[in-house]
């Protein structure tokens, strides 16, 4: 079995696309197509656009005959695999609106599992689930609470004749999105087919500039915007082959990234900061045979983009041909469908080292005069064609460049709505047409910084603590930390508010263990001028989102439920 080509001289069109199914009735009448790949890198299945649309469709019509209806909305677990894919254009040639959902956690129980699906399957009105074989049972509890009628494998619907199927308009929905963590009340961001081929245009035109001779790999999970939109909806708009290899085979064998972005050539891929810098741990471009220079867009997005990691990236796989001009640091949100803004392509990161005391004080982004504190913001470019971007302060005024405020954003690509929740949709977009993003941030040469998350603010004795310095000054300073090990929060005491630390601890020795709770203590102390309460958990104890960043909410959740209670040793 070989994968789809990549084929530079295939038929090639970007936009005018009105839905996803026009998209695909284009990308059908060319070689390249979707292909994936297993837990050890091996290639599963070549699935040419051609016989994708023809298994959707056919799917589409055993969807209908089972008795659902256009714009119902039905579930889908988004394992990276042949169900999911077809299912999910299915839903699109019956008019059906898909909500993707997580696997479970890899160390999360039954219950947990149940509660948080039987929730976003209850947030979305769903009349059904589709999922692996394994899930099945843990789905059907899920669906009682949440009222869906029907749970199956999507193969285990009966045959039906081919039909006519309902053509989707613009204005439908295409897909419900749950953002990250959305757990405990979760919120669909509902994307219409307009939104998203507006977004996947900016993005692959105007953003990517994407050619015929691209090719895109992704190891990202598909209930994610990132994964879902970035590496299967976007680069099928332009026609482009996508490799696509399971997240898990990523968290085990992070290398089969690399190894795979050298054997089919592939030109764009995305990550978070942690995956280059689990890569740069792991491995780096001495390997016999890894040649990494045909990737011309190695973006960075999904999390604070830090520069550190990904320069140390750069420098490891520098003898394989990585450019650090690759880089492409990028800002967006699932409220948006993906992407808000793109670094400028060719010149790699830039970013700027502040005066971290006068961002606290003064909320300016000054830059940094002397050896006091400071910190790099990489700037993540200018909004993407047909988008703005603003900074405003917390009565809504327009702040001009360099001053730290709110974003917000507006263009073609916002969603319509949370999903059956105008109160929601109401607390953060407009009458017109403005989102708040909840995201804190800055402009400098038109070019947007992304500085934190509102809600995330710390405020100590008057002073604004952004909480990943804090999380970023252990983990880079201490040897025994790395990256995802340190959530920083704080809460509510009697007192007055009291900055908590939660540190993943690897050593089960009493005295390592508060020699490492009191390094990091005095570290915060002398860096930043903080008094920390510093805890130690378990290994794998903090919690991630869906796109694998930390949860630094539900961190916070847990800790005030009690749940770190018993990682103190005996």
């Amino acid at each position: 079995m070989i994968p789809t080509p990549t084929a530079p001289d295939r038929p090639f069109r970007q936009g005018g696309f009105a839905t996803l199914t026009e998209a695909l009735d284009f990308a059908a009448g060319g070689p390249t197509g979707v292909n994936l790949y297993g837990l050890r890198g091996e290639l599963m299945l070549a699935l040419p656009y051609a016989e994708l649309r023809a298994r959707a469709r056919a799917l589409a019509a055993r969807l209908l005959a089972a008795g659902l209806k256009p714009l119902d909305r039905v579930g889908l677990v988004a394992e990276t695999d042949t169900d999911f894919v077809v299912a999910f254009f299915a839903c699109q040639y019956a008019r059906i609106t898909p909500a993707p959902l997580p696997l479970p956690a890899p160390l999360g129980g039954r219950e947990a599992y149940v509660e948080q699906i039987g929730r976003m399957l209850g947030s979305a009105k769903a009349s059904a689930v589709f999922g692996p074989e394994a899930l099945i049972p843990w789905l059907q509890d899920a669906a009682k609470v949440a009222g869906a009628g029907l749970v199956a494998r999507v193969q285990d619907l009966p045959e039906a004749p081919a039909a006519d199927l309902p053509a989707p308009v613009a204005d439908d929905p295409c897909y419900v999105q749950f953002s990250s963590g959305s757990t405990r009340h979760p919120t669909g961001v509902l994307c219409t087919h307009r939104a998203l081929m507006a977004n996947a245009l900016a993005s692959t035109q105007g953003g990517l500039q994407v050619t015929p001779a691209d090719r895109a790999l992704s190891w990202l999970p598909l209930y994610h915007d990132m994964g879902l939109v970035g590496f299967l909806l976007m680069p099928l708009s332009a026609q482009m082959s996508i490799d696509l290899m399971p997240t898990g085979a990523f968290v085990r064998r992070p290398l089969l990234w690399l190894d795979l972005m050298s054997k089919n050539k592939a030109t764009i891929s995305y990550s978070p900061t942690f995956g280059y810098e689990l890569c740069a741990r792991r491995g780096d471009g001495s390997r016999e045979g890894l040649d990494l220079s045909a990737w011309r867009v190695a973006g960075c997005g999904g999390d604070m983009v830090r520069p550190t990691p990904l320069l140390n990236f750069a420098e490891r796989y520098a003898p394989a041909g990585f450019r650090q001009e690759a880089f492409v640091a990028s800002y967006g949100m699932a409220e948006a469908t993906l992407g808000l803004s793109m670094s400028p392509l060719g010149q790699g990161l830039r970013y700027d080292v502040l005066d971290v005391d006068r961002m606290e004080r003064d909320g300016v982004a000054a830059a940094a005069e002397s050896a006091g504190r400071t910190r790099a913001f990489v700037r993540c470019g200018p909004a993407l064609p047909q988008h703005e971007l603003q900074v405003r302060d917390e009565a809504g005024a327009v702040l001009p460049e360099r001053q730290i405020g709110r974003i917000f954003a507006r263009g073609p690509g916002l969603m319509r709505e949370y999903f059956a929740n105008p109160e929601a949709t109401a607390a953060v977009l407009s009458a017109d047409g403005w989102l708040d993003t909840g995201d804190l941030g800055f402009l400098i040469d038109g070019e947007i910084v992304p500085t934190g998350r509102a809600k995330d603010l710390i405020l100590l004795n008057g002073r604004n603590v952004w909480p990943q310095d804090l999380e970023w000054s252990a983990e880079s300073e201490i040897e025994k930390l790395r990256s995802g090990d340190v959530a920083a929060f704080s809460v509510d005491r009697d007192e007055g508010e009291q900055l908590v630390v939660l540190v993943q601890a690897r050593v089960s020795d009493r005295d390592a263990r508060q020699a490492l709770a009191d390094d990091v203590a005095a570290l915060l102390r002398a860096r930043h001028g903080v008094e920390a309460q510093v805890e130690l958990v378990g290994a794998h104890a903090l919690p991630q989102t869906s796109s694998g960043k930390l949860s630094r909410s539900k961190a916070r959740a847990l800790y005030l439920a009690g749940a770190f209670k018993a990682e103190e040793p005996a």
